[in-house]
């Protein structure tokens, strides 16, 4: 039986993240992340599935703050028959996406089995939905509430970033096939309902807004699904840039969409002229050959391209860049370009997705998406300007770390989130609203 609540904390929420785990990435952290955030500020209680428990208690959560439902028979096989249908040269992670939406709702009945009588009972005020972040899934679970008359919130939801054109063979190299379908996930039994019976709709992009039908909008509040840890990063000023060469970095896995081979051909003149310093972090399977590519440009030896560091070693490698280069094709959250601006790092992003919702004019670079080629001459071009003249670095990077510190910490994510909760539960009248994309409507104040 769950602990009876403290009185010091007036909201109860219980948060689904069922895939939340503190010592995974993407969107294992982002639940973690979010949901320890939100239980800082109400009286949540957490459910995630049963794979996450011990990495919950390592990462110092108490046993009696969540519950680990376990679902592995289902998710389990849906993570084989993805790699069982992805074949031998890598993941197919959309795929795994697609099987993971038919395992989910095992998850939601084993967390009604063990929480109906807590739900009947009054014990919580509403129910979060964290995770899955993808706005394919439906909630079984919706219908359940509705009719106790107790408000769920989802999200924030993000996917359904569409491929740009002139980028085919980047998609196949993806092995995109589930995404290719995407178009027909309004076809799934529950979607619709899931979203008439929100409450709030937490969307995490732009792409996710403009999908949800016009009449839910009114429910519907921009959110990115990342935000920074700063106990990781904390928000701490820069030291003054030092005389030499502009020193810029890479941070992401090594796979065809990141687009570090454009970067590479981009920055090989400038590299050979002793203007640029290049530093590749990351590993994946495009490393053999982009290590490649940097001999015949030229370049071996004068790139850093030596894999992943570990995550709580990133801040002092990324402290010694001036820019973070970060030519994503399609991203649909960029937590590495949040944790650089946190560092003062001004980011050099492509104009798609969802990391130019996060920079603001004044904090990075925006380029547009056009043709590969196009790409390369912007890359070039702006990184000689930068070479040439650094001045605009620092202020850049003060106003992106203004911007994170505003609106992008965890710490202020909970409190959008419980206003949003407020705003559900009738304690407030106004919606919650900090400008779409997030925070440009108030820009910096450095």
């Amino acid at each position: 039986m769950i602990p009876e609540p403290s009185t010091s904390r007036s909201i109860r929420p219980l948060i689904i993240a069922e895939g939340a785990n503190p010592e995974l990435t993407s969107a294992s952290l982002v639940g973690w992340g979010c949901a320890r955030a939100v239980g800082r500020v109400t009286d949540a209680h957490i459910v995630t599935e049963l794979r996450n428990r011990d990495a919950f208690l390592r990462a110092g959560m108490g046993a009696e703050q969540f519950t680990a439902v376990n679902s592995r028979k289902a998710q389990g096989a849906a993570w084989q028959l993805s790699k069982l249908l992805s074949g031998s040269q890598s993941f197919g992670w959309s795929l795994y996406a697609a099987l993971s939406n038919l395992a989910y709702p095992f998850f939601e009945r084993a967390l009604w089995r063990q929480f109906e009588g807590d739900l009947r009972g009054g014990r919580f005020d509403l129910v979060h939905r964290i995770l899955p972040l993808s706005p394919t899934t439906p909630s079984w679970l919706s219908g359940k509430l509705a009719a106790l008359g107790i408000p769920f919130v989802l999200g924030p939801l993000n996917g359904g970033v569409p491929w740009p054109a002139g980028f085919e063979s980047v998609r196949r190299q993806e092995r995109d096939r589930a995404g290719m379908l995407r178009a027909l996930y309004r076809l799934q039994p529950g979607i619709r309902r899931t979203r008439e019976l929100s409450a709030a709709i937490l969307a995490g992009s732009r792409t996710t807004l403009r999908e949800m039908p016009e009449h839910l909008r009114s429910r519907c509040i921009l959110i990115p699904e990342n935000a920074v840890d700063t106990a990781q990063f904390p928000l701490v000023a820069r030291p003054p840039r030092t005389p030499g060469p502009l020193r810029a970095a890479f941070v992401g896995r090594l796979v065809a969409l990141k687009g570090v081979e454009m970067l590479l051909e981009a920055a090989a003149s400038l590299i050979k002229a002793g203007q640029v310093e290049l530093d590749i972090i990351g590993d994946g399977p495009e490393m053999p050959s982009l290590r490649a590519q940097s001999e015949r440009l030229g370049l071996a030896g004068a790139v850093q391209l030596d894999g992943w560091v570990p995550h709580e070693s990133l801040q002092a490698r990324l402290c010694s860049a001036d820019v973070l280069a970060f030519p994503s094709i399609r991203e649909f959250g960029g937590g590495a370009v949040l944790e650089a601006m946190a560092l003062g790092l001004p980011p050099v992003v492509l104009d798609h997705g969802g990391p130019p919702e996060l920079v603001p004019p004044g904090c990075g670079w925006v380029l547009p998406l056009q043709s590969r080629d196009q790409i390369v001459r912007d890359l070039r071009e702006l990184l000689s300007q930068l070479a040439n003249d650094p001045a605009p670095l620092a202020s850049f990077g003060k106003n992106a770390q203004a911007h994170v510190r505003q609106f992008l910490t965890w710490d202020a994510k909970a409190e959008q989130i419980r206003q949003v909760y407020e705003w559900v539960l009738g304690r407030r009248s106004d919606k919650p609203d900090w400008g779409t994309p997030l925070g440009f409507a108030n820009p910096v104040a450095a």
